[in-house]
Order: structure tokens, then sequence, then C-alpha cells
């Protein structure tokens, strides 16, 4: 293995380390390297997506497939830590329940869950497990797989095209500009699920993209930028609306 397959696959490990909740050992580490590392956020969207379908595929085997559904998305919560899902009660917190920025931010910051934040996140999850149990059952594990890719490489180009507005915070080593080569890999691992639902799939993202240009905007316009729990939010709200996409397309 030569120095730069090396240093890959390092960065690799910085993402798992960061992103899920594995047992993963990364030496001399150093914060910088998660920012070249978040290049592989969507890959490890596949990797949970992964994980997702074989909970599901052993679930179907005893349980209806509303349980299965839960079961995997239980797994995809307990493997990442609720990292995304907390980010979203935060950001809906903040969004919800402050006027000015840094009104915002400091509610963001506070640990405690308010309304606006567990009505948001019970919202999402339930819409969530209903949107997942109404797929077609055949397609689901493509479907699991592309919406954990492709949700995650929504984050990323916020990251890309806004700044990090905190001086601190669990987010603050992903802020700097990422390369447009690492955007393009990023964008590679997001994108390469859905060839497993043909190209019907692709009109499904438009709503993401919608999502996407509504939940971005609002930040641009509310805060000047991103947060952590912005980038969680994001993920979850344009995850949901892939799953939505593909519902209000009847895709069979």
């Amino acid at each position: 293995m030569n120095l730069r397959m090396k240093s890959e696959w390092r960065l690799w490990l910085v993402a798992l380390s960061f992103f899920t909740r594995l047992p993963v050992q990364v030496a001399d580490f150093e914060e910088a390297d998660l920012n070249h590392a978040v290049k592989y956020f969507p890959l490890v969207g596949i990797l949970v997506g992964l994980i997702a379908v074989a909970v599901y595929g052993l679930a179907i085997l005893v349980w209806p497939l509303q349980l299965a559904v839960l079961a995997s998305m239980a797994a995809t919560i307990w493997l990442t830590g609720a990292f995304h899902e907390d980010g979203l009660a935060d950001a809906a917190d903040g969004l919800g329940g402050g006027w000015e920025k840094q009104q915002v931010l400091t509610i963001m910051q506070d640990s405690r869950l308010g309304s606006f934040g567990a009505i948001v996140l019970i919202l999402v999850l339930l819409a969530k497990f209903e949107a997942l149990s109404h797929s077609s059952a055949p397609l689901l594990p493509g479907i699991m797989l592309a919406g954990h890719a492709l949700s995650r490489l929504a984050a990323v180009l916020v990251i890309y095209t806004q700044s990090y507005v905190r001086t601190n915070g669990k987010s603050k080593p992903l802020a700097t500009e990422l390369s447009r080569h690492e955007l393009l890999l990023a964008g590679l691992f997001g994108l390469a699920p859905l060839v497993l639902l043909g190209y019907k799939s692709l009109l499904a993202t438009l709503l993401v993209v919608l999502v996407w240009f509504w939940f971005g905007s609002k930040l641009k316009k509310r805060l000047g930028g991103y947060t952590g729990d912005c980038l969680g939010a994001m993920q979850q709200f344009t995850e949901l609306a892939f799953y939505l996409g593909l519902l209000a397309l009847n895709f069979k």
C-alpha cells in the first residue's frame, strides 16, 4: 500500500470514528484530518445503509414489514449515536424558539430538549417510518441505501456552499473549504446507490433538491451559515424527502 492509499485509508477511518459509534482507532489524530475526511461522509452513509439493509433482511424473516423497518431504523440510530437526530432536534429548537442569530445559536447549544425539537424529531422519525413501510418491499434495500448516502451528500453540499458560523463547536474541524476533487468524490459516493433503483429514482431527487434549497436558504437568512446541528437537520430532512419523493412517484 503506497503512501497515498495509506493516507486515504486513514481519512476513511477518521470519518468512521467521527460519524459512527464503531470502535475505530486513529493514531496521531488531528482535528484538521476531519476536514479532508468529509468527502467520505456519503460513503459512511452507504455503510450505515448496508447495516440498515442487513438488519431489515434478518428482521423480515420473523416479523411483519413494519417491525422490520422499525428495527432497521433503530439500528442506524444506534450506529450513529443519534448524531443526526440530535442535530435535528437542536436545530429545530434554535430556529423555532430564537429570533436573533445569537439567540438561535445559544438555544442550539442547550442540552435540554425543547418543544420544537421534540415535535419535529417525532414527526420526522414517524414520517420516515411510514414512508419506508409503504414503499415497495423488494426495493426497500436499495431505497435505504440510496437515502442514507444521498442525504449525507446534501450535508456535504452545505459545507461546500456556506460558512460555519460558530467560533468553536463539534463541527468546527469540518468547516474549512472543500476542494472540487473532494466534492466530486463525495458526489460519486452519494449518487452511486441510485443506480440500484433505476433512472426513475432521479426524479425523486427533485424533492431532495427543493428541500435542500429551502432549508439551506433558511440557514443563510437566519444564521448566515451553518452549524453542526444544521448539518444533522439537513441530513434528516433530505433523507425523508427522498423517501417521500419515491412514494409520490408511486415507485415500484
